[in-house]
């Protein structure tokens, strides 16, 4: 009985989570009303308040959860998960709300709480760090480098690409302009074998989407 209970807890907590994706996707923190949310969840006020304590706890974790649309599709290890994982978001951007309303929160996050929350960012900094950390002890990287300010360029190259390809494009361009980023990146951290082998084509993170 103890675990069904958990398991319809669990249940309505991820219901509240992707409602509240979509909405804040579609209308922003500050349009995201907390009715349409309740309602596109099927779930009561209580639920909301039991499982995030606010709207702002909602949102943030809307924001943290990033992560989890992505990683769970990565395979690979070493500095190819590193670009898995770019080619994956590059395609999940245009299809999941989790994503999409996560990001969007990233960069709205003032009007959230009045404050700013590295905390995203983080997220993927330890996961690219892990990553990159692998591959320079498989001798893939370049001596010298240190894998927390590639990981820290690499996450800021991106959150610039999507803006820039979310205005001119409404992110269709966002694998291949993905690709254009490894294509110039690796020569400057990759040893010539590992850049001849790496695979940053579109097609690779395609053939990944569930």
């Amino acid at each position: 009985m103890a675990q069904l209970k958990q398991e319809r807890a669990e249940q309505t907590r991820r219901a509240l989570l992707h409602a509240a994706a979509e909405v804040f996707d579609e209308f922003g923190y500050a349009g995201a009303g907390i009715t349409r949310i309740l309602k596109r969840a099927g779930v009561t006020a209580g639920a909301l308040y039991f499982h995030f304590g606010s709207k702002e706890g909602l949102a943030k974790a809307v924001m943290n959860s990033q992560q989890e649309t992505i990683v769970p599709l990565l395979a690979a290890g070493g500095l190819q998960r590193l670009i898995d994982l770019t080619l994956v978001w590059s395609w999940q951007l245009q299809r999941d709300p989790l994503l999409r309303a996560g990001v969007r929160l990233t960069n709205e996050q003032a009007s959230v709480s009045g404050s700013l929350d590295a905390k995203p960012y983080e997220n993927f900094r330890e996961i690219m760090t892990k990553c990159l950390r692998e591959a320079r002890d498989d001798g893939e990287l370049q001596p010298g480098l240190d894998p927390v300010v590639v990981a820290e360029f690499v996450i800021a190259a991106c959150t610039g690409m999507q803006m820039y390809s979310n205005v001119v494009s409404g992110r269709e361009d966002l694998p291949e302009r993905t690709q254009q980023m490894w294509n110039l990146l690796l020569p400057g951290i990759a040893v010539p074998s590992v850049i001849a082998r790496a695979d940053t084509t579109p097609a690779r993170g395609a053939s990944m989407m569930p």
